[in-house]
Formats: C-alpha cells, structure tokens, sequence
C-alpha cells in the first residue's frame, strides 16, 4: 500500500504551470462602476466648482463615446484572456523612450548583512558563488515545473511571470522595443545555461551545466576567481554594458551601428540576451547596517553602467565587501516574482550557514570565454557619454533605505489593523504633513489570479483618508472622533484593496477605453484633458509611487515617477517596516529623509492612537 501510495502521491504533485491554461480571463468591469469610482478617486483634489464640472464630463462620457468605447473593449476581451497584457506591456514599458535602466528598472539589497554575510572585504566572489549556485537551483526547479503555485487564499495565481526570471532580456527598438525570453521548461526543450559576468568594462561567459551536470560553487568560484585575476592584472575593458543606460532610441541606433560594424557583435549581444542572468562583479563597497541600507540599495540601482545589463531581467550584483544586490528591467515581471526567487536562495544560505558544505572537487571545466566586442572610436566616444549622462542623472537621485524597529507586522495584527493599511495610510499623513495637502499615490495590486495578470492601480489618498489627517493636524479634534475616521480609512482601503486584486479597479479600465480610442484615429475624449485627470495621478502623474514588497527580508525601490514626487516602498516583518524612500535633490520641495522620518512619526502617532483609545 505504501508504494501505491507513494506512486499516486508523486504522480499527483503539482507543476508550476499546470494550471495556467484554466485561470480566468481578466474582466472588464462595468462602466457606470469605474467612472463612480474615479469620480471617488478625484474628489479630494478638486473644490466643489471643479468637482461638478468633472461630474459632467464623466456623465457626458457615460452616455456618449465611453459607451461606445466600451462596447469596442469588451469585443476585444471575447477573442483575449487578456485584453491588457499586450498593450499593458507596450504602454507601460516597451514604448517608452527615456532611459528605462534609470526610470524604470528595480534594485534591492540582499538582507545577508542581517544574518550570514556582514560586510567584509575579500569575500566577494566566495560569497557569489554560494548565492549563484542556490539561483541555478532555482532555474533547476522552474525548469523542472517544481516551484510551487502561488496562491491567494484558495486562489491559483498565474505563474507566468517565472518563466521570464531566466534567459530573458530586452533589446531596444528605435520607436518600440521588445522582449527576448529563452527560457524553457525541461518539457518544452533546451534552454540556454550559460552565465554572463561583468567586471571592470569587460564581458565573459561561461556554462553553468558541465557534462549534464551543474557546476558546484567551487566550480564557480575557479570561474569568477579567473575573471577577477584578468581584469585585475589587464586593462580596463571599453565598458559596453553603459550603453544600455541610454535614452531607448538612442541605444537603439547604437545597437545597429555596433552590428553593421561587426556582424560578430551581434553573435556576442545575443549570447547576453539568452544567458540566465548578469553577475555584476562591483568594486564598490557600500557601508550596510540592517537599520540603513541606503547605501547598497543606491549603488544597486544607479550604480557603475560598465558592470550592469540594463536591458537583462536579472542582474546579480556582487561588491567588494561581501554586499550584493538585484537589479531588473522592470518589463518582464513584477518586484513580487524576483522576491520569490530571493527569498528561495536566502533560506538555502540561511540552512547552510553561507558556507559550501558539499565537495571541494573541482572539475576540468573549460574556462570562461571573453566576449569581446569590435568597436570603432565612434563607440568609445558614445559610452564616455552615456556615462558622463548617467552620472549627471543619476547624481541628483537622494534615497533613503532605513528599518523602523519599534514594531512590525506581529503588533499591527494583534491591533487588527492590516499592515499594508497602515503603511499607506502613514505615508498619507506624513506627505500631508510635510506638504500642506493630499498626495496623490499609486500602489500597485496585484492581478495574478487571472491569466497573463499583472497589476492595477490602488489610489490610497480616498476623501476618508484626507479627512483622517485633518482630524490628525486639527489639535482640538478627539481621540475618538481620529480613532473613528482612522478605522473608515482603513475599511475604505481594504475594500479598494480586494476589488483591485478582484479585477475591479478603474485605473486599468480606463486606459484601455483610451488606448481604444487611439486605436480607432478617435480624438482624446474630454475625460482624459480634464485637469482632475492629471491632478489626480492619472496618466502617470503620481507623486507618490508605491508598492508594498511583502513580509520578508527583502526590499526594493524605483525613482519617482515625476520629478516633483517620491518613490515610497516597504517591506513589512514582524518586528520591523523596512522603507526606501527616493526623490530628486534638483527638486526643492521634496526631500526624501524628511518624508521617511515623519512616516516612522506617523508610524508612532497612529500607534498612540489605538493605545489611547484602549485605556
């Protein structure tokens, strides 16, 4: 019985992506709830004047070319499980033109300094090759299908976004660029294998697969350890890799050019685009306490062009002291997909102590190739510009990673307060305090319970919330009266929060009435030039740029979407909220450690609150 059993048991294992072809396709809600919704969403930036004149705009909307237009979506969701995702993808991401490796792409520190790894020189590539190893052990298992499904309470989530974590990457195109994804399960067929590894301007490859087999960290450790020796010893490479820092056009065009110089170059480009990911091997060595990772975390996301793909859905950045980082194009997937795989290597670090116990055999692997480029002194000009461009850029970029250690998740739950509420609802009042008004702000749900979904648009600054922080700032207001309106910011956020991950949010939806429109030759409807359109984030117009990036020791960051706003992301623990804050210096009314320190005020504040009322 007990084979039989074993059988039925192993045979009944769930496959990573065996369940992608029954999730639901993702709704189009109805018409007449969006527009109340938005018409919601825009009330607190508008007075009563402004507010009736959007009112009937949205009517005017309603009864006229908003009707038809979503007739026209709701024909194109019949024939898609996914009306957004192409356009999603193109509009968000593959049409922009700016330099989407500093706009755009995500990083964050590994939390190693906490636990197994404290900062410490000479230990760089030893480190690397323990946490590359336990990263192919992941791609070992995607490839296999055994990774486990995400679930949301008893809800499959779309898996799809795991397949993009390896083998992936984007190339520019002159007005749209694309995405290159290599990556297949052991069903499906070959997958590329080899590894690409920066180090001071050059580029080299090597298989992570020998004879069948996967090479071990000692293996690895041989690899880096004689690329490291090169670069030390030799001149500096020309640095290609800061080219991908460019505006997309611009790299575009580049990316031509380096072609029709050597049909070789394209050859060596490719061989980027297919490798499992980038190993960034950083001569930095940023100072990291687990209270203030600023410094990793900014070195990670706007650190040396030279020794980062931009365009590579995963970069593992290894510096000097032992520190290391994640830094990803932001197309592919979302921040929750790499945290999964994060979070996978770190518990395997963690079982292990950071330390290899296995064998110390080393095999007559061959050694890493270099992949060196043909360039004229047209390109060498280019990426001494592209790089004096980053600097300029990125050098005006204040952010700010710190952990607020007076309490976590495990008190908030106790107080019944959702965590994720909290922080919004924090930040609410810290911008409101600092700023004199209402912020407008995006968090980012997550729509992975239908097919191909990706996320829609939590707007956290509600009337109820706006009316909270009065309460908060009127000092002849009572306890009780800001309990009360406190408990109906939350209850208003928590419902906005499960209709978005329902499909019931109005942000996607109504892009997609106008992307129908563009797609007819149809003028921009007058919703859309409204000025509460803009005032109100639409358009990509928030000031405040947020996302929740879970409960584990893992935390990211991306720059602000508009030059007068923050980025804002939180990690939330049981004992600590881990914050980074970012903003621009050139932009004097913003300032991103004064915002994060009176969140953690606020933090405090909202806490009193609930104390106050028990007694």
């Amino acid at each position: 019985v007990c084979i039989m059993e074993k059988q039925v048991l192993e045979s009944s294992e769930e496959r990573t992506f065996q369940y992608q072809d029954s999730l639901p396709s993702l709704p189009v809600p109805p018409l007449n709830e969006s527009l109340s919704k938005y018409l919601d969403a825009v009330k607190p930036f508008l007075n009563q004047e402004e507010y009736q004149r959007t009112e009937n705009i949205v009517k005017n909307f309603e009864n006229g070319i908003g009707k038809e237009l979503h007739q026209k979506l709701l024909e194109r969701a019949k024939t898609r499980r996914n009306w957004l995702e192409d356009w999603w993808l193109n509009v968000a991401y593959l049409d922009l033109r700016i330099s989407t490796q500093i706009h755009c792409n995500m990083a964050g520190p590994g939390p190693y300094i906490e636990h197994c790894w404290p900062p410490k020189e000479g230990t760089q590539i030893e480190r690397a090759s323990v946490n590359i190893w336990h990263t192919l052990k992941y791609w070992d298992l995607l490839r296999t299908e055994k990774v486990a499904i995400e679930r949301s309470g008893n809800a499959v989530l779309d898996m799809n976004q795991f397949r993009m974590l390896f083998c992936t990457c984007k190339v520019p195109g002159v007005t749209r660029d694309s995405i290159g994804s290599y990556f297949k399960t052991e069903t499906e067929g070959e997958c590329p294998s080899h590894l690409i590894v920066l180090c001071r301007g050059r580029v080299f490859a090597f298989d992570a697969i020998h004879e069948g087999g996967m090479v071990t960290p000692p293996e690895i450790f041989r690899q880096l350890t004689y690329i490291q020796k090169r670069c030390h010893s030799e001149p500096d490479g020309p640095g290609l890799a800061a080219l991908t820092s460019n505006e997309r056009t611009k790299w575009a065009e580049l990316r031509e050019y380096l072609i029709d110089l050597d049909p070789k170059n394209l050859t060596l480009l490719e061989k980027i685009q297919r490798s499992l990911f980038v190993v960034c091997l950083d001569d930095s060595s940023p100072h990291a306490t687990p209270e203030d990772y600023s410094e990793i975390t900014r070195l990670g996301l706007t650190g040396d062009p030279t020794v980062r793909w931009g365009d590579k859905s995963y970069n593992s950045i290894f510096f000097s002291n032992g520190t290391c980082s994640a830094f990803c194009d932001h197309s592919p997937f979302d921040g929750m997909t790499l945290i999964t795989m994060l979070s996978y290597a770190e518990k395997k670090v963690i079982e292990n102590e950071g330390r290899w116990k296995g064998s110390d055999k080393v095999r007559d692997i061959p050694w890493p190739e270099e992949l060196v480029f043909t360039v004229d002194q047209k390109i060498i000009n280019e990426i001494g510009r592209a790089k004096e461009l980053y600097y300029k850029k990125v050098s005006d970029l204040q952010l700010v990673n710190y952990a607020f250690t007076s309490f976590g998740k495990a008190l908030m739950k106790k107080k019944k307060l959702h965590p994720d509420t909290f922080v919004q609802l924090a930040l609410q009042l810290a911008y409101y305090k600092c700023h004199g008004r209402p912020g407008c702000c995006y968090e980012t749900a997550m729509t992975r319970r239908f097919y191909h979904g990706r996320t829609e648009t939590i707007r956290p600054c509600t009337m109820e919330a706006v009316e909270w922080c009065k309460s908060m700032l009127d000092p002849s207001d009572s306890t009780y009266r800001r309990l009360q309106l406190m408990h109906q910011a939350f209850a208003k956020h928590n419902k906005m929060r499960k209709e978005c991950e329902n499909g019931k949010g109005f942000d996607r939806h109504l892009l997609g009435l106008l992307l129908i429109a563009q797609e007819q030759g149809l003028p921009v409807p007058e919703l859309y030039m409204d000025n509460a359109f803009t005032v109100s984030g639409g358009g990509g117009n928030f000031i405040l740029s947020t996302s929740l990036t879970g409960y584990t020791r893992f935390n990211g960051s991306v720059l602000p979407m508009v030059h007068h706003g923050y980025g804002f992301f939180y990690a939330i623990r049981d004992d600590r909220i881990v914050t980074t804050c970012s903003s621009w210096k050139s932009c004097p009314e913003t300032d991103a450690e004064m915002l994060c320190r009176a969140v953690f005020q606020c933090f405090q504040d909202m806490l009193q609150l609930t104390v106050a009322a028990q007694l």
